[in-house]
């Protein structure tokens, strides 16, 4: 009996490891296809803005054909100008959401964690999400003027309001049969909060985070736009003044990557940190 219970082990043994290669391979071809198919529509944007640059009923002043955009770009590379303007955004922008990121989470947490503290704080922050970002320029000019305080300053309220929601909305909504089982073994507060409440919420506040960075990145072109002589969003106001609109579809392309770029990078990292609802409740010690 054991000699045909190791027969069937070692046959299965050996099938798994013949199948694994074949599971992985269509891993990597489903990973390609759907790759591809992202790209799908953008070449087909990009085909009709082709073709519709090149009729002669539409001059290049209106709609510069790619190619132009394109040879702009490789000049702006070639100067540098392009990509000072895009650091000096990108040093603003983690200036601003890193500020953001941690009065948010930090407020969010002590509310979520807190019932006396959602009691009271809760109302105001409703109240203060409900006005625009760029609605705040015109108060904090008068307090910042328009240097660089400025511009941090409106880019952390722009991340900081749907940060501070979502995690506030996470510690409220972790389940409290997890908490009753963690007070079983005997858990100390801050073994709850560390095993428990953080890795339940790591998904609606990760949710939180990627809007907080795309509200900051918006926030960032917003303020640029208003009140800036550098930067991406400077680009945008000086090609619409010298009527360069090459130059404004530059800008608006890589603004568009770039917040695509930080926001898959922020996926990937999600992805990660999910591994920890992976048994949360583990050793009390």
């Amino acid at each position: 009996m054991r000699i045909v219970t190791d027969i069937s082990m070692t046959a299965a043994l050996g099938a798994f490891r013949t199948q694994a290669p074949r599971t992985r391979a269509r891993g990597w071809v489903r990973l390609v296809v759907t790759a591809l198919a992202g790209f799908i529509v953008p070449l087909l944007a990009l085909l009709l803005w082709q073709v519709s640059a090149s009729r002669d009923w539409l001059p290049q002043q209106i709609l510069p054909p790619p190619d132009m955009v394109w040879q702009s770009f490789v000049d702006m590379v070639k100067s540098g100008e392009l990509l000072g303007h895009i650091e000096i955004s990108l040093q603003r922008v983690v200036e601003g959401f890193a500020l953001g990121a941690v009065i948010g989470l930090t407020l969010g947490f002590s509310i979520g964690l807190s019932p006396i503290l959602d009691d009271y704080l809760s109302p105001l922050i409703t109240a203060f999400a409900q006005v625009p970002t760029l609605g705040w320029v015109p108060l904090l000019m008068i307090l910042l003027g328009i240097d660089e305080g400025l511009k941090v300053a409106i880019i952390a309220i722009a991340a900081f309001i749907p940060m501070v929601i979502n995690t506030r909305a996470a510690v409220r909504a972790v389940p409290q049969g997890l908490l009753e089982v963690a007070r079983c073994f005997m858990y100390t507060r801050r073994q709850q909060l560390l095993r428990v409440v953080l890795p339940a919420s790591v998904p609606t506040i990760f949710t939180g985070i990627r809007y907080g960075l795309t509200h900051a990145w918006k926030a960032l072109v917003g303020v640029e736009l208003l009140a800036s002589a550098e930067g991406l969003g400077y680009l945008l106001v000086w090609g619409r003044q010298m009527f360069w609109l090459d130059m404004v579809l530059l800008a608006m392309a890589v603004i568009g990557v770039l917040g695509f770029a930080m926001d898959y990078g922020l996926a990937r990292i999600e992805r990660r940190l999910q591994r920890w609802r992976i048994g949360p409740l583990g050793d009390p010690s």
